[in-house]
């Protein structure tokens, strides 16, 4: 029996949770041993954890307006830490990450650097100073700052275009593993992600998700960093295989001069099915040059400062000290997967094409591929797929397609590892785009609810109402990220990268410049944040509609065009206006004090 204060006490909660997550995984072993079916593993895996998760939402419920929007800000710094990298290695970490590096090779490193990157800008520029805010939501500082509902509203925009594209690619990542793990179609698994993801959220807004994300970074890192080892282990790069990277790379590089390479015509293309990518050496706009390189980290930096649900989880520490140490703690958590990430991919992209591994599938008949029970599964899910186009019968490096999220829920099974790894990867993976997703959806209807239903239309509404209309409006923006899911509009990754662009192009620059320039106004914010929202996503449309990019901006990085547009519009408008009252410029020396009262006290 756990005695005393909660918080007090979370070590031992959490110990005891991760043992028995333990014990769960040891007894799957034992069923796999005495014939449990791997569907049964699959199903049992995902129901688990996501009744853990719905408990601890279930216990974690609330009718006070500070618990649900800021957990009543005494979340420690290393759980905050922990919340903070589930909230932030989303479905697209997880799933689609390794998958891009797999394909696209170190360009896509690019995403590695910035998204940690970014937390030294969150750390330096934002973090304790919004903590020292006192705020709810992003847009409640933007509102407050510069004052005004208009520029309030703008900041709910921004917030809500970002957040959105955000979440239905989390919602999609859930509904791909739903769909495998549970062997139903991908357009009914999608609301069944969606279900899962609103049984944490629902009851305990920001404090039902902020235990529920500590819960599922255990899942999560447990899920992705077991397998990296047993197979490193198993193919004989050693038990920490990290530091054996670079042989392992240049070994794939042998291979693929041994295999040589041969480019698919147009007409052996059109039999792929879509989304499916190669497994031959590709090349993309997004390792052409350094600039690239450059280009995308720095957007994805960037676009880390500027997601309004990382910000929200530093509003929920009891200090602002607390708010910094929280940020380590989370760049500590987050690199534990993140420098995982290349090693499973080139891992993965081994067991496929190294002939002296038993795993290996280039060089053996097309027939012999086929029969593959795993090559069957994914076959099925519509995951992977094999042609012979040269009419040879023998299996050819440019004859084997994969689908990007599938590298990591696949390579367990690749790799010949028992099937219950497989039912952990998923759980994992589950827990990643579900712990982004509650926060996203609760970032988009905290923001609605908070901001433009309490600030702007009904002042006087009291608690109960405002948590009222937070959780419809939960229900409403998760159904509608489900339905746009499920159309598969966009991949995982690059939808993703997207919402990182939205969020700098319309809320980096009135973020920092409220924070760290007096001399930023309503007028100039509303400019900033308007225009730069609007050119971002003006430069994408012309871009995917064929425009030619100009200075190498792409539409993976239009954030960079629409946050410069940001920055002009709103020093321009700034300067050209006059200068905020001396009330305002007060508050902003004063949100640069470490020590002291918060600046909004008890005004919510």
């Amino acid at each position: 029996m756990i005695k005393g204060n909660f918080i007090d006490n979370l070590p031992k909660v959490y110990g005891i949770y991760t043992g028995g997550f333990i014990a769960f995984i040891i007894i799957m072993a034992i069923g796999e041993q005495m014939g449990m079916t791997s569907k049964a593993i699959g199903i049992c895996f995902v129901a688990f954890t996501v009744a853990i998760y719905a408990i601890i939402g279930y216990m974690s419920r609330t009718m006070a307006a500070d618990a649900y929007y800021v957990a009543g800000r005494q979340v420690p710094t290393v759980f905050n830490g922990m919340a903070t990298a589930a909230d932030w290695m989303s479905g697209a970490s997880f799933v689609a990450m390794a998958g891009g590096i797999y394909f696209k090779g170190y360009g896509y490193m690019a995403l590695l650097v910035g998204w940690t990157g970014g937390y030294v800008l969150v750390a330096s520029l934002l973090a304790p100073y919004l903590r020292k805010f006192g705020c709810y939501t992003v847009p409640d500082f933007i509102g407050t700052r510069y004052g005004g509902n208009v520029s309030r509203l703008m900041a709910v925009i921004v917030l809500t275009v970002a957040s959105f594209t955000y979440v239905t690619a989390q919602i999609n990542a859930t509904g791909t593993i739903a769909s495998v793990a549970l062997d139903i179609p991908f357009q009914y698994a999608v609301y069944v992600g969606l279900v899962s993801i609103l049984l944490c959220s629902m009851l305990g807004g920001m404090r039902g998700v902020t235990w529920t994300q500590v819960a599922q970074y255990i899942v999560l890192i447990i899920a992705y960093l077991l397998p990296v080892f047993w197979i490193s282990n198993k193919m004989g790069a050693g038990f920490f295989p990290h530091f054996m990277l670079a042989d392992e790379v240049a070994r794939i590089g042998e291979l693929e001069q041994q295999f040589g390479f041969v480019k698919n015509s147009a007409a052996d293309l059109a039999n792929v099915p879509k989304g499916l990518a190669g497994i031959t050496k590709a090349h993309s706009a997004v390792n052409a040059s350094p600039w690239a390189f450059i280009s995308l980290a720095l957007a994805m930096m960037m676009g880390t400062a500027s997601l309004p649900h990382v910000m929200m989880r530093y509003f929920t520490t009891p200090s602002v000290k607390a708010a910094r140490k929280s940020v380590g703690w989370s760049l500590f958590f987050i690199f534990l997967l993140y420098s995982s990430a290349p090693m499973l991919a080139t891992l993965s992209k081994l067991s496929l094409i190294d002939p002296s591994l038993s795993t290996g599938i280039i060089g053996k008949s097309i027939a012999e591929v086929q029969a593959i029970d795993w090559y069957q599964n994914w076959n099925q899910a519509n995951l992977m797929f094999v042609s012979d186009f040269n009419g040879n019968g023998t299996l050819e490096l440019n004859e084997f397609f994969m689908g990007g999220k599938a590298v990591v829920l696949a390579t367990p099974e690749i790799a010949g590892l028992p099937y219950v790894i497989s039912g952990l990867v998923a759980a994992g993976g589950m827990a990643a785009a579900m712990s982004t997703a509650d926060g996203l959806i609760l970032a988009i209807a905290n923001a609605l609810s908070h901001d433009l239903y309490y600030k702007i239309i009904d002042p006087k509404a009291e608690t109960a109402k405002r948590l009222v209309v937070a959780r419809v409006l939960l229900v409403v923006i998760g159904f509608a990220g489900a339905t746009i899911a499920a159309m598969e509009i966009q991949g995982i990754l690059g939808s993703v990268i997207w919402a990182f662009d939205f969020a700098m192009s319309g809320l980096f620059f009135p973020l920092v410049l409220g924070v760290w320039w007096k001399r930023a106004n309503k007028e100039g914010a509303i400019a900033g944040m308007a225009l730069g929202l609007i050119s971002g996503a003006a430069y994408l449309i012309w871009v995917r509609t064929g425009g030619s990019g100009f200075l190498g901006i792409t539409q993976l990085t239009f954030g960079i065009f629409g946050s410069a547009v940001s920055l002009v519009s709103m020093v321009v408008v700034s300067l050209i206006t006059s200068e905020p009252s001396a009330a305002t410029q007060k508050m902003v020396d004063e949100v640069r004090v470490p020590s002291g009262k918060t600046i909004l006290g008890k005004q919510h």
